[in-house]
């Protein structure tokens, strides 16, 4: 068998999108942005379109596209309000930092693209603004961030088709045990796994490894840490291939928080920080405790102070709240530790290497706004210079600690009176995402569950 040709560099350069094009080895080119869930959405344009006019003058999008829930209705309450604005559009301005071919989509290149309005600003409650304001702040401190997502999936032998005409019970999974770290019992599903590590590649991402997971069929593919914001953009783009890489061979796959009563889908978020000469901000410079900086220590602190508040950015969804149990395999404390994975900030690494891993996301979970929070927790403890506590020992969840929102309910609370939020984030975006986790409410409080079916059908 021929070697496989090598991939495309990453970003791919425009004149090379340009001399594909001509070719006919490049048809289609997808300009896209993130949702606030997290999806990649957008249009397919001609390669010279793109090149000739999109690149510079971006592409309309309707404004609801920033405004809907997951079934992409918009209900009233968001600080950018489609129906008020006539269902307008807003442009998609390329990021050609983004742009990469498709190896699940042959001929196709995408690029990610940022939200502007009429005059042409950034729209502030786009998830990816809502990252780069935050990045922003670090950037006039001399510092960027640094950030690598490990995020869970659950691998069904049923098709898409197969489990949406089964309402989404009895799915078969891939594996049949917990294969935590084990190799045998993922013999089965290692063909798909390996489609898409190699596809995750050949897109400009490096796979740093790959394993089974605790719930029968979990997989977990972890890539290089990077630039905070291109970690968010490979982390979107990662989840759009995998589904599609997964549809193409039959099978169907989900991030969601918690499929079942099994273990749910997490995503670890690991971050850092850098000032402009590279050094590591959190490495231990003989100013704090347990070999970490001082700012290391407030920027712990931040997270503790902000956990609460800040929970809706990383638990957007009723679903959200099922992983985040006394029971699950994650956290439900307001605590951290060193490395202790019973708190949900786990201080790990020495030198270069020092970081947190947060770990209150679910798969679910929007890169941008995970991240988002996590660096404006940090600076505010870092502003604020908040002592730091002593890390909790053992198991974080027996502790007298407070807890984490309960529901979803509870987090949109704190979150939309939180001032603290309003401070980092602006009233714009604090309205905006709480009219989010409400219409998540509203679509759940409307639906006759499974559980009111059995409980109530001939009994109640």
């Amino acid at each position: 068998m021929p070697p496989a040709p090598p991939p495309p560099p990453f970003p791919v350069p425009l004149e090379r999108l340009r001399e594909d094009a001509a070719t006919g080895a490049v048809t289609d080119v997808i300009v896209a942005l993130p949702d606030l869930q997290g999806r990649v959405q957008g249009s397919r344009l001609n390669p010279r379109d793109f090149t000739d006019r999109v690149l510079s003058q971006g592409f309309g999008a309707c404004l609801y596209l920033l405004a809907t829930d997951v079934e992409m209705e918009s209900r009233p309450g968001y600080a950018t309000d489609p129906w008020g604005g006539g269902l307008g559009d807003f442009s998609i301005v390329p990021d050609p930092g983004t742009l990469r071919y498709l190896p699940w989509d042959p001929g196709t290149a995408l690029v990610l693209g940022d939200a502007r309005d009429a005059e042409g600003r950034p729209v502030p409650v786009a998830p990816r603004q809502v990252l780069r304001a935050q990045l922003d702040r670090l950037a006039e401190r001399g510092w960027h961030a640094l950030a690598g997502t490990e995020l869970e999936f659950l691998v069904f032998r049923d098709s898409y088709q197969e489990a949406f005409e089964a309402d989404y019970r009895n799915l078969t999974t891939a594996t049949r045990f917990n294969s935590d770290y084990a190799l045998p019992e993922v013999t089965e599903i290692d063909p798909l796994m390996r489609r898409i590590r190699t596809a995750m590649e050949r897109t400009g991402m490096t796979v740093e490894s790959a394993r089974g997971e605790c719930h029968p069929g979990q997989y977990e593919i972890v890539f290089r840490y990077g630039d905070a914001l291109r970690a968010c953009d490979n982390h979107v783009v990662y989840k759009a291939g995998a589904r599609a890489l997964a549809a193409q061979a039959g099978a169907a796959l989900t991030f969601m928080a918690k499929f079942d009563g099994g273990e749910g889908n997490s995503c670890h978020v690991h971050l850092s920080l850098r000032d402009g000469t590279g050094s590591p901000v959190f490495a231990d410079d003989g100013s704090g405790r347990y070999g970490m900086s001082e700012h290391m220590e407030h920027f712990v602190a931040g997270q503790l102070a902000c956990m609460r508040d800040f929970a809706l950015l990383s638990a957007p969804n009723v679903n959200s709240f099922k992983r985040l149990s006394p029971q699950g395999y994650a956290p439900n404390t307001v605590s951290w530790g060193l490395d202790n994975r019973t708190c949900p900030v786990r201080v790990v690494g020495s030198g270069e290497s020092a970081r947190i891993e947060f770990r209150v996301p679910g798969g679910d979970a929007n890169p941008y706004m995970a991240v988002a929070g996590i660096v404006a927790a940090g600076l505010y403890g870092i502003d604020h210079a908040l002592p730091l506590p002593d890390p909790t020992p053992g198991d974080a969840s027996a502790a007298d600690l407070p807890r984490l929102p309960a529901s979803l309910e509870e987090a949109v609370v704190a979150w939309e009176s939180s001032e603290v939020a309003l401070s980092c984030f602006g009233p714009d975006v604090v309205r905006h995402y709480a009219a989010a986790g409400r219409a998540e409410l509203a679509a759940f409080s409307a639906s006759v569950t499974d559980f009111e079916l059995r409980r109530h059908f001939e009994r109640g």
